[in-house]
């Protein structure tokens, strides 16, 4: 029966290619009657949802593929233009993106002005204000709300998920009206000559942030910090250490499921014994910088970080403070988080069979459903010891703090394992 129902499905994409849709219809009618599997279930149901023209009976079809597999790319993406989430003409081929611009374009953006007194208004390290340069107003922000992820297959549709900075922005001042350049991957930047804080807005060509986490404590905390550190490990620094300095940084979460499935062998009673298995998992907001040059320090800090209970992004946030775009794209990010997925899934598998040689794994299962980027503030300077300058993270929300030095001597490794 299994052969049989394969062997209609089969028939029936045939046809369906060919555009022949009665013949196709009548092979799908009778595999999805006689379908034994999960797969055969999904693909009939799906491929009806081509071949049909009623939008009611597309969207049926679509939900029964969808019911089986959660995950079905093709299924959600159908479904989307449906509902009117994705317009069939925004769908891109990843593989043959238009080239990148040269030319620098005209950015829109916001600037903060206290309504008191009209100074600069710059966003106070305490997580929750904007403080009035001149007159010392303040303006408390909300950060209840966090903000939903987004739907990964709908941005990998569109060019969106692929786009990186490639272009100039220029500013016209709305204080002065002086025109200025943003620095290339940058978000917000101050007027050269009256010292405006801007921030751009979206121009809907590549992602904009999801969320924010606000600086909670100023530079003069940051620096007490890092002298803790200091004294606490007996480093005496050979040079000048430069004030932290403050920058929102991009991080993408993403949140991955499905199925692994496995097979490797085990020994028992001194015999290797072949095993194999499924393993069902559900990974949330695994994380992955979005800036490649801190892409090596930002994951020993990112503990720190409630990425899922996020503020909502809000410009206000960054007037006065520097803030990246992320530099490298979401679909290759999603990449990473992939690998990052499969190497816990694999030690899940170890964890519950211990020692299994030969391991073999199949990620077709695995599945991107959703993600996020968030801004994340950080603190960066660096420390010079023993003839080399070594860069300094500092968690801008909880003041973890990390430092590339490697640990001196057989107590600063204990002490470094024990997290002292």
């Amino acid at each position: 029966m299994s052969d049989y129902d394969n062997n209609l499905l089969r028939q029936a994409i045939i046809h369906a290619k060919a555009g022949e849709y009665d013949a196709a219809s009548r092979y799908l009618e009778r595999a999805i009657d006689l379908a034994d599997d999960r797969e055969t279930r999904v693909q009939s149901n799906y491929w009806m949802s081509i071949i049909v023209s009623d939008p009611l009976e597309k969207r049926k079809f679509l939900e029964e593929a969808l019911a089986y597999e959660p995950t079905h790319p093709e299924a959600r993406r159908e479904l989307a233009i449906l509902d009117g989430k994705l317009k069939p003409e925004d769908i891109i081929n990843p593989d043959a993106l238009p080239a990148p611009s040269t030319e620098s374009q005209a950015a829109k953006a916001d600037r903060f002005t206290c309504p008191k007194c009209g100074g600069r208004m710059v966003f106070t390290p305490d997580g929750r204000s904007l403080f009035c340069e001149y007159c010392t107003r303040n303006q408390t922000l909300d950060a209840t709300t966090s903000q939903l992820e987004q739907d990964f297959i709908l941005n990998m549709a569109t060019g969106k998920g692929h786009r990186t900075p490639q272009v100039v922005k220029t500013f016209s001042c709305q204080g002065c009206g002086a025109q200025f350049v943003l620095p290339l991957r940058e978000i917000s930047a101050s007027c050269s000559y009256c010292g405006s804080n801007h921030v751009t807005r979206g121009d809907g060509e590549m992602l904009e942030p999801d969320s924010i986490i606000p600086f909670a404590f100023d530079q003069r905390q940051a620096a007490r910090y890092l002298v803790d550190w200091v004294q606490k490990r007996k480093i005496t620094p050979e040079g000048k250490v430069q004030a932290p300095r403050g920058v929102y940084e991009p991080l993408y979460t993403f949140d991955i499921m499905g199925n692994m499935t496995w097979n490797g062998f085990v020994y028992r009673d001194k015999q290797k014994i072949p095993i194999s298995g499924d393993k069902l998992v559900h990974f949330d907001d695994i994380l992955v910088p979005g800036a490649p040059k801190l892409a090596g320090l930002l994951p020993k800090i990112t503990n720190g970080f409630d990425t899922a209970n996020a503020p909502a992004y809000d410009s206000r946030y960054l007037s006065g403070w520097p803030a990246e775009f992320p530099q490298t794209s979401m679909s290759n990010a999603s990449l990473e988080a992939r690998q990052q997925a499969v190497h816990r899934a694999r030690g899940l598998i170890r964890s519950d069979m211990g020692y299994i040689s030969d391991l073999n794994y199949s990620t077709a299962g695995l599945s991107i459903l959703s993600f996020k980027l968030v801004l994340v503030p950080v603190w960066l300077t660096a420390l010079p010891v023993d003839g080399r300058s070594y860069r300094v993270i500092i968690d801008g929300a909880k003041g973890g703090l990390y430092c590339e030095m490697p640990p001196r001597g057989l107590m600063g490794w204990i002490n470094e394992m024990l997290g002292s």
